[in-house]
């Protein structure tokens, strides 16, 4: 494997590194409440950086979310371009890209995913690819941001499905950050499909890698902020940097923040290359869940007094960090799932890890 970015990966990246400089400021993030930086988005849009993304491929999106997890920036960028860009590019027919990725690339439109599938919302009266889609789910990231939700049923199969339409409500939901979440309520909402067999385990894959190298940056720029403060604050006559209780804290997060980074980029790389990424792909959630929690800790705790200033930025890394784990889901779910899949993958007799459909359900489960 070759984790070393091509040159379009880099000069994105770059690119990218420089609007969340410019435009995620401290400053304005506070003035934002829970709502999206809609100048920020349009400026990434403009810049052609969603649409990248289709080039660059997920390993390219994975060094992207890095940089805009580094500053804890408010848009949507990982949701919209992997349960739209990617996902219609991967699964979508010929006439819902024609019809539907433009306004995605150009951020006239924004996806967001109704994930996981256990959500209970069910699908009925399909006829010619469409259906109607009725249930509930909880809390959709970004959805009062979205113009699409791709929606996952019962059975997992995977609906598009437009917010403004008729049967469709967004309420607010107050999440841990600021990510302008809803809860989704579904009653005969017209529907259209996207993908067959397969689509729900790719995207879902697809999701907690993007989510996780997002936890990579946020845990790397609350690392940063953390080295940054106790290498100027001082005490007893020198910075607190030199005490050997801090430095071990701050080896053990850069450890982890690697660990999470390295396990998105080989997941994301598996990817890309058409090879199965389900198992790396739990591997970096649970990096990022596990791992990327004891991160944002020690970025507070070495801030000390300061670190539990609510106003403070390193805050909102604890903040997002925090969410970013809930999720993934926890590291005992995600270590179960992996074990299933791991289990299964021996009695098929076979290195091919088995889809979602050949796992046992929650009724054959001992």
């Amino acid at each position: 494997m070759d984790f070393t970015p091509t040159e379009e990966q880099s000069a994105a990246s770059a690119l990218a590194a420089e609007i969340f400089a410019d435009l995620s400021t401290p400053e304005r993030l506070a003035g934002l409440g829970t709502a999206a930086d809609a100048e920020l988005w349009k400026a990434l849009c403009a810049a052609g950086l969603p649409g990248a993304v289709e080039e660059t491929g997920l390993l390219g999106l994975v060094l992207l979310l890095g940089e805009q997890g580094r500053t804890t920036a408010q848009v949507p960028f990982a949701a919209s371009c992997v349960y739209g860009l990617l996902a219609l590019g991967a699964h979508g027919s010929a006439a819902q890209r024609e019809r539907l990725l433009p306004g995605l690339r150009a951020g006239d439109a924004v996806a967001t995913g109704a994930f996981p599938a256990q959500s209970g919302v069910r699908a009925e009266g399909l006829s010619g690819g469409a259906g109607r889609l009725t249930g509930v789910v909880p809390v959709v990231p970004w959805l009062r941001e979205a113009t699409h939700v791709l929606v996952a049923d019962a059975r997992q199969a995977l609906w598009l499905v437009r917010t403004d339409d008729p049967g469709v409500r967004r309420d607010p939901v107050a999440t841990t950050a600021p990510w302008s979440a809803g809860r989704l309520g579904l009653d005969g909402a017209p529907g259209e499909r996207l993908g067959g067999a397969g689509a729900y385990a790719d995207v879902l894959a697809t999701a907690r890698i993007a989510f996780a190298a997002l936890q990579a940056g946020v845990c790397a720029g609350s690392l940063a902020r953390a080295v940054a403060h106790t290498t100027t604050r001082e005490q007893f006559g020198r910075p607190l940097s030199t005490n050997q209780g801090v430095l071990l804290r701050a080896a053990d997060a850069c450890m982890d923040t690697e660990a999470i980074r390295v396990t998105a980029y080989e997941a994301a790389w598996r990817r890309d290359e058409g090879l199965d990424a389900a198992p790396h792909a739990l591997t970096a959630a649970w990096w990022a869940a596990e791992a990327g929690t004891r991160v944002v800790h020690t970025g507070q705790h070495l801030h000390g007094g300061i670190g539990a200033d609510v106003d403070h930025p390193v805050h909102r890394h604890f903040l997002w960090g925090r969410q970013l784990a809930a999720y993934l889901g926890s590291g005992a779910q995600l270590l179960e799932e992996m074990g299933e899949l791991l289990a299964m993958g021996e009695l098929l007799g076979t290195d091919r890890m088995p889809t979602p459909h050949e796992l046992p359900n929650e009724e054959g489960r001992a």
